[in-house]
């Protein structure tokens, strides 16, 4: 048991993994609120205002997708630093894991938003045309009907959105932004000790691990087909 005692002893280890580790969280927890918040109502207007929507507006979803589709686009550690000037006006610094916490969310909403808009799809249409025979308003369909009949779907996808978002929040550990990927690279990668290394990605896999059970959990909970 000497190379355990060994790996606990490491500093790295038994002092900077918790706050890392709970670094991470936070991050992807917040960055996670506000990627369902933003992410969640993008994505049901996409699908009311395109082809075959609710209330069809090709120059609307025309200007939403191209944002989408950008937002996309763009490599996360490029908009890292693209943003650091509104994370530097937003939040006071551009590091630390309260800084990461806008590009993660900025990075995921259309991410997040673009899996919504596929699922919404997912639903019949004759449930749909049934809603609207008996007087239900465009308003309240999108939330009694498309939300209600799409909401295993919705779960999944923000289930993978978040999983993306621990991804994300490694990569943002390589410019200042904290977290696991921070230790792993500072105290791992640039200081050649394999042990930090293995220690954030068994933890890192865990926390996936762990967002998919409960994803998949909720997820079967709420499919009444």
């Amino acid at each position: 048991m000497n190379w355990w005692n060994e790996f606990l002893a490491n500093p790295a280890i038994s002092e900077k993994l918790p706050v890392a580790t709970l670094e991470t969280l936070g991050m992807v927890a917040f960055a996670s609120f506000w990627t369902a918040l933003v992410g969640l109502p993008l994505g049901l207007v996409l699908h009311a205002t395109g082809k075959g929507g609710t209330r069809p507006v090709p120059v609307l979803y025309a200007a939403l997708s191209a944002v989408v589709n950008i937002g996309r686009a763009i490599p996360f550690i490029i908009l890292i630093i693209l943003l650091i000037p509104v994370t530097r006006a937003v939040v006071g610094t551009p590091l630390g894991w309260q800084a990461a916490v806008l590009p993660l969310a900025v990075g995921a909403v259309p991410f997040y938003a673009r899996l919504v808009e596929t699922s919404a799809r997912e639903v019949a249409p004759g449930k749909i045309e049934a809603a609207l025979m008996v007087g239900a308003s465009r308003l309240r369909m999108t939330g009694g009907v498309i939300v209600r009949e799409a909401l295993p779907s919705l779960i999944a996808g923000f289930t993978v959105t978040v999983i993306a978002l621990v991804g994300y929040s490694a990569m943002a550990g390589a410019v200042g932004g904290g977290g696991l990927g921070f230790l792993a690279i500072t105290y791992g990668y640039q200081r050649f000790d394999a042990a930090v290394m293995f220690a954030a990605v068994i933890v890192i896999l865990a926390i996936v691990f762990l967002i998919q059970f409960l994803g998949d959990r909720a997820a079967r909970l709420v499919d009444h087909r």
